[in-house]
């Protein structure tokens, strides 16, 4: 048996994804599932197997793979985005489908001292990266994707251009911040002048201005914030090209700092963007305004962040202490 889906099922499924601007990761990661599910069932044909089918994989997924909440629905919906969007049926009742319920989990917070504490452990690019990650709220690959015209120094914010959920918003740049993103910026310029003096000097740009404009992945504007070292070369378009850089790159880094900073919370570089909401909020300021900076669709989201204020175990004084000292007063 084929160890993957028939050609003509697979174009019909890149068709799809890409008619309705599914991200590269998405799609991706929806083929992972469809794949897999595919070998579940021996390689049926999917278009003689329903609801039954679909139910019996995400229990094995559940039962005997033991995976998350939120891995299990992913594959649901790959799953539902295969029969409803390539192949042009229903599946049953979706009720009949029945979700995994995610777990309701607070998210990891540091203190100010401890995002200190982990920014010395830090440097170079990667330093600047956490830096905006904390300052600006933004999420990792947000930041690794920034475009040299997404940064204003002048006006102190960042247009976030095409986050999650496909939107686009503005969020503040840090003062403390600035030096050091100007400095990377003249570095970027210089990198930038000799790859042009090569031939070289091209970015990936979205497919309808490339189109429109063939040089504009050579343009200073669009070129990464923070480029990766080495460059590639891209077949179909006979360009060598410069991808951001890869975020493990970042993730490596952090896990180090918070490492050497004894810091004994599961932290990773999204805590940063968590730090940056909760220490918002108990600065004082409106979760609206939160909630725009971090670009959450519904404020619901962002409430999640006020377990630090007065309603959390921060504002609440254990018994055990008072009774200590009422003892120690008698």
């Amino acid at each position: 048996m084929p160890s993957h889906p028939p050609s003509a099922l697979l174009a019909h499924f890149h068709a799809a994804m890409r008619l309705r601007h599914y991200s590269r990761r998405t799609e991706k990661a929806y083929l992972h599932w469809i794949r897999r599910f595919l070998k579940y069932h021996q390689f049926r044909d999917p278009s003689e197997m329903g609801v039954a089918e679909i139910r019996s994989y995400l229990s094995a997924l559940a039962v005997k793979e033991q995976v998350s909440a939120s891995t299990q629905n992913q594959a649901l919906n790959a799953l539902l985005f295969l029969y409803r969007e390539v192949l042009g049926r229903e599946v049953g009742a979706i009720d009949e489908i029945v979700r995994a319920k995610r777990p309701k989990r607070l998210p990891v917070v540091l203190t100010r001292e401890e995002v200190r504490a982990a920014l010395e452990g830090l440097n170079g690019p990667n330093k600047l990266v956490v830096l905006l990650l904390y300052g600006s709220g933004l999420r990792l690959l947000e930041c690794l994707r920034l475009r040299v015209k997404d940064v204003d120094l002048a006006a102190r914010q960042i247009m976030v251009r095409a986050g999650k959920g496909n939107r686009d918003r503005v969020t503040v740049l840090p003062a403390a911040a600035r030096a050091g993103l100007a400095r990377q910026l003249e570095e970027v310029y210089r990198r930038h002048r000799q790859d042009l003096a090569r031939g070289a000097g091209w970015v990936e740009v979205p497919d309808a201005l490339g189109r429109k404009y063939p040089n504009a992945g050579r343009e200073w504007g669009w070129q990464w914030v923070f480029p990766a070292t080495r460059q590639y070369w891209e077949g179909s378009s006979g360009q060598h090209r410069r991808h951001h850089l890869h975020e493990t790159v970042i993730q490596r880094a952090v896990k180090k700092a918070i490492h050497c900073a004894r810091i004994a919370k599961p932290a990773s570089c999204h805590t940063f963007r968590h730090s940056f909401a909760t220490h918002l909020l108990e600065d004082g300021h409106d979760i609206r305004t939160v909630q725009e900076l971090l670009g959450h669709r519904d404020v619901s989201t962002t409430m999640i962040y006020t377990h630090v204020l007065n309603r959390g175990p921060i504002g609440v004084r254990s018994p055990l202490d008072r009774l200590l000292k009422t003892e120690a007063e008698d």
